[in-house]
């Protein structure tokens, strides 16, 4: 797999355990969100076009998969590394991988595709250059395998 993308520290909490003190499942995605965004508001992205860098600020989650491969347990900090394999003329997929934090085990995997949407209309919208240019740094030279 190609080493690009970003790698991004994100907190696992109690209240994310489920009744056998295992990160639910559920609360995969959330690591996901949690990662992205704080990437993208390090650029300056914020959801209210007024606060802004970018005129793109209504993005959606159009689909989401995650492969579980072995369980967290318990509270800590493990890496999200994410990174972009592809970027269409309205949307975004993301792939990433839920690492232990020295990155020897892979405990989840799998990709999330996103939508510009105009905020008026709910409509894909073209992601504007300024936007492709910013996320250069996370598209992949070659496709990953997930």
């Amino acid at each position: 797999m190609n080493a690009g993308g970003v790698y991004e520290p994100v907190q696992v909490h109690f209240d994310d355990l489920d009744a056998m003190g295992l990160l639910h499942n559920s609360r995969y995605a959330l690591l996901v969100e949690r990662a992205i965004t704080a990437y993208w508001h390090r650029l300056g992205w914020a959801p209210d076009p007024a606060r802004s860098a970018f005129t793109d600020v209504f993005l959606a989650v159009r689909e989401f998969k995650v492969t579980y491969n072995a369980p967290i347990s318990g509270v800590g900090e493990p890496l999200l590394h994410f990174w972009i394999e592809r970027m269409g003329r309205t949307s975004a997929v993301y792939g990433f991988r839920v690492l232990s934090p020295d990155r020897a085990v892979v405990h989840a995997e799998g990709y999330r595709a996103n939508v510009n949407l105009d905020p008026a209309t709910l409509r894909p919208t073209p992601i504007s250059d300024e936007l492709r240019l910013a996320a250069a740094p996370l598209m992949l030279a070659e496709p990953a395998s997930c």
